[in-house]
C-alpha cells in the first residue's frame, strides 16, 4: 500500500514538473520575441548617386573657356608687339605687367606645337663655343637661356619677374658698350623699329663678337609676304657685321650667325626690309 502510494506521489510529482517546464516554454518565446523587436530594424540602403553628364562635363568646358580667353588674350598682344616700337611695348607693359605674364604663358602654349625649340640649337652652340663667353640675351622671356648655360648672360626683356633679367627697351640697354662677346634674338625680332635693337646688339659687342639671331621661318619668305632674307643679311652687314652662315633646314624657324668685323664701321642710311608681323591663328 505504502510502495503505491509513493508510485501515484511520484507520477503527480513527475507531471507538475513537466507542466511547470512547459509553462515556461511560451515566457521564453515572448521574451526573444520582445528581444527582436526591440532591435532597430536595418538601415535602408543608400543609393549611390551617380554624376549628371552635365556635372562631368562642367568642369572640361570651364577650361575650355579659360584656354580659348587666354589665347585671345595672347593672340590680341602678340600682335600689338609685332606692330608698335619698342617703347610703346615696353610702356604697355610696365602701365600692367600682369600681361607680360599672359603673353609669355601664349607663347609657352605656342612652342609646345613646335618639334624643336631654337633655344635649345642656341644652349647648344654656347656649350660648343665654351663658358667664357659673355651673353647678351635680348627679349630673354623666362629667361631659359641664362639657366642652362654656365657663361655670364645679362637677361634683357620688357618686364623683369626675376632679379636677373634687365627690364628695359632693348633698343636701350645699360650694358656698356664692347662688353658682351654674343647677342642673342631668339624669336624677339619683334616691333616696327626692330633694326633699332641690331643697332644695339652692334654696339655692345666687342670686336670679334657673335650675333645669333632665331627667326620665324614664314617672315623670310618672300613668296608669302615674308622678307628677302639676302636682303635682311645685307642690312646686317652694312652695320659692321659679317655673315658667316645661316639655317633654313627646320620648317619652324632659321638661323643667322654674323660676326662683327674689327674694323669700326660708320652706319650710314641702311634700308632695311619690313618683317611681316607672326600673327598666329585662333587654334
Amino acid at each position: 500500500m505504502d510502495a503505491r502510494r509513493d508510485a501515484s506521489r511520484k507520477k503527480r510529482k513527475g507531471r507538475r514538473s513537466q507542466t511547470s517546464k512547459n509553462s515556461e516554454l511560451p515566457t521564453l518565446k515572448t521574451q526573444r520575441g520582445k528581444a527582436e523587436s526591440s532591435s532597430p530594424p536595418p538601415h535602408p540602403k543608400r543609393r549611390k548617386v551617380e554624376p549628371s553628364s552635365n556635372s562631368k562635363s562642367q568642369p572640361g568646358f570651364l577650361e575650355k573657356m579659360r584656354m580659348r580667353l587666354s589665347g585671345g588674350h595672347f593672340r590680341m598682344l602678340n600682335e600689338k608687339l609685332y606692330t608698335c616700337n619698342g617703347t610703346e611695348a615696353f610702356n604697355l607693359f610696365k602701365d600692367d605687367p600682369q600681361l607680360f605674364n599672359v603673353y609669355h604663358a601664349g607663347y609657352q602654349e605656342q612652342m609646345l606645337h613646335w618639334p624643336q625649340q631654337p633655344v635649345n640649337l642656341i644652349i647648344k652652340w654656347l656649350k660648343s663655343h665654351g663658358s667664357s663667353l659673355t651673353v647678351a640675351d635680348f627679349g630673354c622671356g623666362n629667361a631659359t637661356l641664362a639657366r642652362n648655360v654656365k657663361n655670364k648672360v645679362f637677361s634683357i626683356d620688357l618686364v623683369s619677374n626675376d632679379p636677373s633679367v634687365i627690364a628695359c627697351d632693348m633698343a636701350h640697354t645699360p650694358l656698356e658698350s664692347t662688353s658682351v662677346d654674343v647677342a642673342v634674338f631668339c624669336l624677339s625680332l619683334m616691333g616696327t623699329n626692330y633694326p633699332n635693337y641690331l643697332l644695339e646688339a652692334k654696339r655692345v659687342l666687342k670686336p670679334s663678337g657673335w650675333l645669333l639671331i632665331a627667326e620665324v621661318r614664314s617672315r623670310f619668305d618672300p613668296n608669302n609676304g615674308g622678307a628677302n632674307p639676302d636682303k635682311f643679311c645685307e642690312a646686317i652687314e652694312q652695320l659692321g657685321l659679317s655673315l658667316l652662315s645661316k639655317d633654313f633646314s627646320n620648317k619652324m624657324f632659321v638661323m643667322f650667325y654674323f660676326k662683327k668685323t674689327e674694323r669700326s664701321t660708320k652706319v650710314k642710311s641702311i634700308e632695311w626690309p619690313e618683317l611681316k608681323p607672326c600673327i598666329y591663328k585662333k587654334r
